[in-house]
C-alpha cells in the first residue's frame, strides 16, 4: 500500500485535517517559502498531531545543528533535504543522531539527472520532484525502473493523475501539497477526495 505525505501544514486546522484522514506523514517547511513555519509553532503542531503520523521537516541547505535540534526536541521525525546537501552532510546528520534520523533526499528531476548516482546514498529515501514546491509534474519517463532506493513521488500530483502515478511507478509514497489547497490553504474536501481515491 502506497504511503501518503501531506506537505506544507501551517495551521492547527491543518493538523486537525491530518488527524482525521490519517496520512502517513505530514511536512513542516522550515525553508523560505509561503508555507514556512517557525520552530516554536512547528512544535505546537507536532504536539497536536496524532502520534501515528510522522512529521517531516523540509530544509534547504540548513545548518546541521538546526535539524538536529528539531529532531532532538521531538519536532520532526524525518528530515527532507532540498538543497545542495552532500553525502558528507547526510553522514554528519546520521552520526549526530545515532543513525536514527530518517533522511529523504529530494532530487530535482531533469533529463541531465542520473539517478544511478544516488543508489549508494546514505539517505534512506529519495524524493523525485519537479522543483521546490513548484506544483508541476516532471516528465515521469525520467523515472528509472531499476532504482535501488525507494522513493517519494512529488510535483503536480492531484486527483486526476494520482492513480496513474501509483500504478505506473509503484512509489514508496506520494507527496501532496498545493493540489490539496484552495487559495493557499489546505482544503479538507480535497484531502478527503484524494485519500478516498488512493485508499
Amino acid at each position: 500500500m502506497v504511503k501518503i505525505k501531506i506537505c506544507g501544514l501551517k495551521r492547527l486546522e491543518d493538523i486537525e485535517i491530518a488527524n482525521k484522514y490519517k496520512p502517513d506523514y505530514v511536512g513542516f517547511v522550515f525553508a523560505d517559502s509561503k508555507r514556512k513555519v517557525s520552530n516554536d509553532f512547528a512544535l505546537e503542531m507536532k504536539n497536536n498531531l496524532s502520534p501515528d503520523i510522522l512529521s517531516v521537516g523540509v530544509f534547504v541547505d540548513a545548518d546541521i545543528d538546526e535539524i538536529i535540534d528539531l529532531y532532538d526536541g521531538g519536532v520532526i521525525d524525518i528530515a527532507q533535504l532540498h538543497g545542495n546537501e552532500s553525502e558528507y552532510y547526510i553522514k554528519k546528520l546520521k552520526e549526530n543522531t545515532n543513525d536514527e534520523l530518517i533522511i529523504i533526499n529530494a532530487i530535482e528531476m531533469s533529463s541531465e539527472k542520473n539517478l544511478l548516482e544516488y543508489d549508494d546514498s546514505l539517505a534512506d529515501y529519495l524524493l523525485l520532484d519537479s522543483g521546490k514546491g513548484s506544483g508541476k509534474t516532471f516528465d515521469w519517463r525520467l523515472i528509472r525502473k531499476d532504482l535501488r532506493k525507494e522513493f517519494f513521488l512529488a510535483g503536480g500530483i492531484d486527483i486526476s493523475n494520482v492513480r496513474e502515478a501509483i500504478e505506473e511507478f509503484n512509489p514508496y509514497a506520494i507527496d501532496l501539497s498545493s493540489s490539496l489547497e484552495t487559495n493557499g490553504i489546505k482544503d479538507e474536501n480535497k484531502v478527503r477526495e484524494i485519500m478516498e481515491v488512493i485508499n
